[in-house]
């Protein structure tokens, strides 16, 4: 065991920490029936905003608009675009749109460079250093900001003076640390930020890295049954241990439907890794009602996943390997519409590239498993790291401590008019603000709420909990737009 578990900790160093919200999110788009009407639109922006060459080179960056509600001179919502297809966000935020018609709003969805339709070298954007170097937080930060001094020629020209322009950021996950910064690097364009679910303490330095894991764990404990972590923590070296052989490797295979069967070391590796962020975002995604947010997924998933590996009885090592297929079913096949899982994709998708390429460049989140957590114990590297991203984009890994100098860090004390708002059960609540950092820094912790749930579009089944965050919002943004 310890040849492969020393072969699978080493050479998932740079992989497992690529966020697993990240990673959900450019898993795919989706296909779905649009609940919001948003048209699309796009702005031809500089491809680097800090340069003075003669000539500038320019790209079509996509962003989406609802006018349904908005009244001239009225405020425009606006959400800063994640790591993804931005028509994602713009059919899971519903917040937006069930409070627009209480302030007249206009509605916007901007997407972020080198995600979705916004490829500013089109298909060659990710096939050098050189093409993507233009990718980073403050580059996008700068394409918002774009987007906000024309979306003010074209909606509060002569109606309102030049420093009141009433825009409200909204973001969560990645797009909550946006909407942060543009509050702080944008205040004269950005009267305030809503930041849900945002690791903006997550960078070296600042966090434990095994609080991650600890806290999916506790996801686990909670809404799973008492024997549900121990059967996972048995199930790494039911694993590792049966794949040692051909046969172990063809029996795993053919339970877990694998599209392609086992046959190398590498192999396990990466069914191990797939396996890690099943419970990662079982955990992110455990929303107290069905969602198709990036995938199909019962109420609970949490629970209905623990309830399916633990309720029948097995007596070995291969029937706890076909409990943990059923299981696992939850996620990988709600609808049961899928022939077979596949660990290998054939092409890449683009925006797993980019980001993959942010998190070696900019966007560096350690984590580490310990025998706290339900995870195989595997430590954290920076040098590692790092060397694991110059092999794989030709780049060196900015200095870990660069977020604390680009944004402040933990001293938030010199900005204004932003949320912090976490669920207290979602796994990157433990790299979030916790509270408040100044007299309008607020942070607003939702007890029992999953990733961002206060963003998404009001349910009956939403607890009290939920429910106060929005009032909090609503009460702030009037608060905002002196409203109050």
């Amino acid at each position: 065991m310890s040849f492969l578990l020393d072969y699978f900790i080493h050479s998932i160093a740079f992989k497992t920490c690529v966020c697993i919200f990240f990673m959900l999110n450019i898993l795919h788009v989706q296909s779905f029936e649009p609940q919001y009407s948003l048209e699309t639109r796009y702005i031809d922006v500089p491809l680097d905003h800090f340069s003075a060459v003669a000539k500038p080179k320019y790209f079509k960056l996509r962003y989406l608009i609802n006018a349904k509600y908005h009244v001239k001179g009225g405020p425009i919502f606006l959400y800063t675009g994640n790591e993804g297809d931005i028509s994602i966000y713009g059919q899971n935020t519903g917040f937006m749109f069930d409070i627009a018609p209480v302030f007249n709003a206009l509605v916007v969805f901007i997407e972020h460079r080198y995600y979705g339709q916004s490829l500013p070298f089109g298909n060659t954007s990710f096939s050098s250093p050189e093409n993507l170097r233009y990718l980073t937080t403050t580059q996008a930060l700068a394409d918002f900001a774009y987007v906000v001094n024309e979306l003010k020629k074209n909606f509060f020209e002569n109606v309102i003076s030049y420093d009141t322009y009433p825009f409200v950021a909204f973001g969560g996950s990645y797009g909550g640390m946006l909407a942060a910064w543009l509050r702080m690097k944008y205040p004269y364009l950005v009267l305030g930020a809503v930041s849900s679910s945002a690791p903006i303490f997550g960078f070296p330095g600042m966090a434990s890295c095994e609080l991650f894991y600890e806290k999916v764990t506790q996801v686990f404990e909670k809404y799973g049954r008492e024997q549900c972590v121990k059967t996972i923590k048995l199930g790494w070296d039911v694993i590792v241990n049966l794949s040692k052989t051909k046969l172990g490797m063809d029996f795993i295979s053919s339970s877990w439907k694998l599209c392609n069967r086992l046959k190398t070391n590498e192999d396990v590796e990466k069914l191990l890794n797939w396996l890690s962020n099943i419970y990662e975002n079982l955990a992110m995604l455990n929303y107290h009602y069905p969602t198709d947010f990036f995938l199909p997924l019962p109420a609970y998933p949490v629970k209905v996943f623990c309830d399916k590996l633990t309720t029948s009885y097995f007596n070995d090592t291969k029937g706890l390997i076909e409990h943990f297929s059923n299981a696992i079913e939850i996620y990988t096949n709600y609808t049961g519409k899928k022939v077979c899982n596949n660990l290998n994709s054939t092409v890449e998708d683009y925006s797993e590239r980019a980001w993959d390429y942010q998190s070696c460049t900019e966007l560096v989140f350690p984590k580490c498993s310990t025998d706290a957590d339900m995870f195989i114990t595997k430590p954290w590297n920076y040098e590692n790291y790092a060397a694991q991203c110059y092999k794989k984009f030709g780049v060196k890994a900015l200095d870990p401590g660069w977020a604390l100098m680009a944004y402040g860090g933990k001293n938030l004390k010199y900005y204004s008019n932003i949320i912090f708002s976490n669920g207290m059960m979602d796994p990157w609540s433990c790299f979030g603000v916790f509270t408040n950092r100044s007299a309008t820094v607020w942070a607003f912790n939702i007890t029992d709420a999953p990733h961002h749930v206060d963003l998404r579009h009001s349910d009956p089944a939403d607890n009290n909990y939920i429910l106060d965050a929005r009032k909090f919002h609503i009460q702030a943004i009037k608060q905002w737009l002196n409203m109050v």
